[in-house]
């Protein structure tokens, strides 16, 4: 039996405690290229971190459930000396979607976005009576503790009453956009544009994640819309985020411009599924990134 070259850690978490569809290809490339995975619940007090060269961050997909326990596991995994893909300075910054307005004051163009609080939320509403707007928190995913609504109509106050007040909250208006032209994701390993795919919310709705109904289909876009998400990643570099291994920029065209909606350098599908030639480059880059580290690692020691 072959000796592996590196020995990685997928994290995940208990929700897909084994290797998730999309990332089957990618981890048999991995395998081929002599990387031992092993999937390993991000929370999970009994995982040894320190037996593995590195720790890729995939389907930790309830981080923002438990977000002091994975600042802390952050911090640990720091204290150790593990690597993590992407590095733990940019999924801290990134796990918090303040970030946004940092990409704004780069210049990035995206969705008007206001912070409150959950306690100050209705002050904040108060100046925008008639609009229509979408709340999230600022930490969140698959739009949880998300509601979209009329300021000012009852069931819409209602859904911003029972939003929990602990929490601080991203208020944007809503583009129609999304509904009508669809969310577009593009897909960059090492910074270089992969692939992209077109989501759209089910009939009536405007969420376009698969668990509430949206369909993902492949797509290619425009060559606006693949230098703007370009020029997102260049603005995280100049923020001090670089050599990002993965990233997945969120959008909507709205007016003919590309509006940033998110940048996802965590654990955002990839959409490898369909696209095994991108899951083969990602796993030669990973392995050279490995490759990278254990030549940092040497020369410490």
């Amino acid at each position: 039996m072959r000796v592996p070259d590196f020995r990685l850690a997928i994290a995940s978490s208990r929700q897909f405690p084994t290797v998730h569809p999309d990332d089957l290809h990618l981890v048999a490339s991995l395998e081929r290229l002599g990387v031992q995975t092993t999937v390993c619940i991000w929370n999970d007090p009994q995982v040894d971190w320190t037996a593995f060269d590195a720790v890729l961050i995939r389907t930790i997909w309830d981080y923002f459930e438990h977000y002091t326990a994975f600042r802390a596991w952050l911090d640990m995994l720091d204290r150790l000396g593990v690597a993590t893909i992407n590095g733990t300075n940019t999924l801290r910054w990134n796990s918090d979607k303040r970030y946004l307005l940092d990409l704004e004051h780069q210049g990035v163009p995206g969705i008007p976005s206001e912070v409150a609080h959950g306690g100050r939320l209705q002050e904040t509403l108060s100046s925008m009576s008639g609009r229509e707007v979408v709340i999230k928190p600022t930490v969140s995913g698959g739009a949880w503790h998300t509601v979209r609504g009329k300021v000012g109509d009852a069931d819409f106050q209602q859904a911003v009453e029972r939003l929990p007040a602990k929490l601080d909250y991203l208020v944007q208006p809503f583009v129609s956009d999304i509904a009508s032209s669809g969310e577009w994701s593009l897909l960059f390993f090492d910074n270089a544009y992969s692939h992209a795919v077109l989501k759209r919310p089910t009939e009536g709705d405007y969420r376009v994640q698969e668990q509430h109904g949206g369909s993902v289909v492949p797509a290619t876009p425009e060559g606006h819309i693949v230098e703007a998400a370009s020029k997102t990643l260049a603005a995280a570099a100049a923020l001090g985020h670089r050599e990002l291994a993965y990233a997945r920029v969120d959008g909507v065209v709205a007016n003919g411009q590309f509006l940033v909606m998110e940048l996802e350098v965590i654990e955002p599908s990839l959409y490898l599924a369909q696209r095994p030639d991108a899951a083969e480059r990602f796993a030669q880059q990973l392995v050279e990134r490995l490759q990278r580290l254990a030549h940092k690692t040497r020369q410490l020691g």
